[in-house]
C-alpha cells in the first residue's frame, strides 16, 4: 500500500473514530453507574445542531461545543427524570429519547442545511508529527481528538484507581449495599447519566 494512502486512511479513521470514542467513554460511565442509556443517539443529535447553530451565530466554535454539551446533558437530565426519578423502563425510555432527539434535532436543524462552518485548524504537535506513516494522522489533529485521548486515560485512573470511581462502581454493581452503607445512589447515577450526555453532546 502506498505510503501517503495508508496516512491518509488512518487519519480518516481517527477523525472518524473520535466521535464514537467520546460518546463511548460518556456511557461507560453511565453503565458503570447501573444505567443503561439507549438514547444516546438523540443526545448526539441535538448535541450537534446546538454545537452548529451557537458556533454559527457566535463565531466561537469552543464555545458551540460548550453548548452542544448543554445539549446532550439537557438530554441526559430528561432520561434521568424518567428512569431514576419515575423508574421508567430504561430501555425503553432511551429508545424513545433517540427517536425524540433524531427528530428534535432535523427540525431544528432544518435552517442550518445550506450553511457552512469554517473549519477549525489542527494542532500540529512539533517532532512526533514528523513520525513517517502514523505522525500526521495521530499527532496534526483537532483539539477534541487529544481530548478523547486523555478522556480515555483520565477515566480509566478514575473507575480503577481512585475512591469516587469505586463508588461509582460498587452503585452500579450492588446498589442495596451502596445504599445501606449511606451512598446517595440516585445522585450518583444522575451524574453519571449527566456525564455521558455532556459527552455525547460532544460527539
Amino acid at each position: 500500500m502506498d505510503a501517503n494512502l495508508f496516512t491518509s486512511m488512518l487519519f480518516a479513521t481517527v477523525v472518524a473514530g473520535t466521535p464514537l470514542i467520546i460518546v463511548a467513554l460518556g456511557l461507560l460511565v453511565s453503565e458503570r453507574a447501573g444505567v443503561l442509556n439507549l438514547g444516546a443517539e438523540g443526545m448526539m443529535a441535538m448535541g450537534a445542531v446546538t454545537a452548529f447553530a451557537i458556533t454559527h451565530h457566535s463565531g466561537s466554535p469552543w464555545l458551540g461545543v460548550l453548548a452542544g454539551m448543554g445539549a446532550g446533558m439537557a438530554m441526559a437530565l430528561l432520561f434521568g427524570v424518567l428512569t431514576l426519578t419515575l423508574m421508567a423502563n430504561q430501555v425503553a425510555s432511551g429508545l424513545a429519547l433517540a427517536i425524540f432527539g433524531v427528530g428534535l434535532a432535523a427540525f431544528v436543524g432544518k435552517p442550518y442545511e445550506a450553511v457552512a462552518l469554517q473549519a477549525v485548524p489542527p494542532i500540529r504537535i512539533p517532532f512526533i508529527a514528523d513520525i513517517p506513516l502514523i505522525g500526521e494522522a495521530l499527532y496534526n489533529q483537532q483539539l477534541l481528538v487529544y481530548f478523547s485521548w486523555a478522556l480515555f486515560w483520565g477515566l480509566l485512573w478514575f473507575l480503577y484507581r481512585s475512591r469516587a470511581g469505586l463508588v461509582l462502581r460498587a452503585v452500579g454493581e450492588s446498589p442495596a449495599s451502596a445504599h445501606a452503607i449511606g451512598y446517595p445512589v440516585i445522585r450518583i447515577r444522575y451524574l453519571a447519566v449527566l456525564f455521558g450526555g455532556a459527552m455525547a453532546g460532544i460527539g
